[in-house]
């Protein structure tokens, strides 16, 4: 599915230039969960934005070939990039709500995607949300952390994507959502040749959803092994 060389992620700000990410190789085959583990400031958020050029290039020069069933994703035009971010590869960062426009009321991005309402009635229905008349009224800075996190993965679901990345999911809620969040990603990347892409420092999380997990430490990232080696102690302390 996806192929990654990260040679070089520089980060400048003159006078100073410093180097983020280098050396980094992984794939991604449809079918699993793929957890990358690692501190506060290893650079987890910086790598998954270079995988479809997120990064600001005003600040962050990149040196990468990211294949996306064997097309190099960075090479294409703006057009063909914010279509592959739109149907097949979708996002749900850690600060979600920051990834709305706080002047659309959350209506805006739902029927964007959607005629047919029964599949999202399901899915808020699952996640604990308010009904759709409600929440469709509402705008992105009147509801919680926790509950923009849930709207932008159910969003992310209803695209139906190849891939979805993940960014501290779990962060902003408690542990029984932490639970529906492990159940729906266990569920999307059986309904087919789909796949999913965490960064987290949650250990246990990593531990009870993925197929695969990484390190990231020092600016590299390990291979992916099966979540059964993990070791809490090969993350934290290295």
């Amino acid at each position: 599915m996806l192929i990654a060389d990260i040679r070089k992620v520089t980060l400048n700000t003159p006078p100073c230039s410093r180097v983020l990410l280098s050396g980094i190789n992984f794939r991604l085959d449809p079918g699993f969960i793929y957890t990358i583990l690692g501190k506060n400031g290893s650079g987890k958020s910086t790598l998954i934005k270079t995988l479809t050029g997120l990064n600001d290039n005003r600040f962050y020069e990149t040196d990468a070939l990211v294949l996306f069933y064997g097309e190099d994703i960075l090479s294409l035009s703006e057009e063909k990039l914010n279509l592959i971010r739109r149907k097949k590869i979708k996002y749900v960062f850690q600060d979600a709500a920051g990834s709305f426009d706080p002047l659309k009321k959350l209506e805006y991005y739902f029927k964007l995607l959607l005629e047919d309402h029964t599949k999202l009635d399901d899915q808020l229905d699952f996640f604990l949300l308010p009904p759709k008349d409600e929440l469709f009224k509402l705008y992105p800075y009147e509801i919680s952390g926790g509950m923009a996190q849930r709207v932008a993965f159910i969003l992310a679901l209803l695209s139906d994507p190849d891939l979805i990345i993940m960014d501290e999911p779990t962060s902003g809620v408690d542990v029984g959502t932490a639970n529906l969040f492990i159940h729906k990603l266990k569920e999307f990347v059986e309904s087919g040749n789909k796949s999913i892409l965490l960064v987290t420092q949650d250990v246990l999380l990593a531990k009870n959803v993925s197929s695969f997990t990484a390190v990231l430490r020092d600016k590299r990232l390990t291979d992916f092994l099966p979540a059964d080696n993990l070791s809490t102690n090969e993350v934290f302390t290295g």
